[in-house]
């Protein structure tokens, strides 16, 4: 298990102990990196008949997200503001209701890169063809679909780093390497 595995699972314990017990019908999902904690909850399905249309069930469930939102903002923003003194992260909030998930106002990291001619090249095109309004959302889009096409290749590349880490605990000097 990775430090931000293990800060997700201490903040799981976090959460269940603030959290009304109303607000979502199973454990939120909690997501940590660096910079952010994003907690996602899944919310009781609205009552559509039996009936029912696609259309008419999506619009339900992004009514009842939209009144979760707007219903408990005080009450999150109070709960986000005293996590992110202890973590110095910053909180993220969502909500998953049937087939439908929103993600509320989430952190958006700038990162610095050096690309090549070459790969501006790829984010030009991406900005020319309209796909992207920017070289910065060229840039996220790829990542983007990158993480979705790779999910396997980059599940078993956190896994050997975990397997790193524990290997890196059983240290046998006791902290060699790091500088006192």
């Amino acid at each position: 298990m990775n430090a931000y595995e293990n800060e997700a699972e201490r903040l799981r314990g976090w959460f269940a102990g603030r959290l009304p017990e109303d607000w979502f019908t199973e454990t939120p999902q909690i997501v940590v990196d660096r910079d952010e904690v994003t907690v996602v909850g899944t919310l009781a399905a609205p009552r559509v008949g039996d009936d029912a249309t696609d259309a008419e069930r999506a619009a339900a469930e992004e009514g009842r997200i939209k009144q979760f939102r707007e219903s408990t903002r005080d009450q999150r923003i109070r709960i986000a503001r005293e996590l992110e003194h202890r973590s110095e992260r910053k909180v993220a909030w969502g909500a998953r209701c049937g087939g439908t998930e929103r993600l509320f106002t989430r952190l958006s990291s700038p990162v610095m890169t050096r690309l090549r001619q070459p790969e501006r090249q790829v984010l030009d095109t991406l900005v020319d063809a309209g796909v992207a309004r920017s070289r910065s959302d060229a840039l996220a889009w790829c990542v983007a679909l990158v993480g979705r096409h790779a999910d396997s290749w980059l599940a078993e590349l956190r896994d050997a780093m975990q397997h790193v880490e524990k290997v890196r605990d059983k240290d046998p000097v006791g902290g060699a390497g790091q500088q006192a």
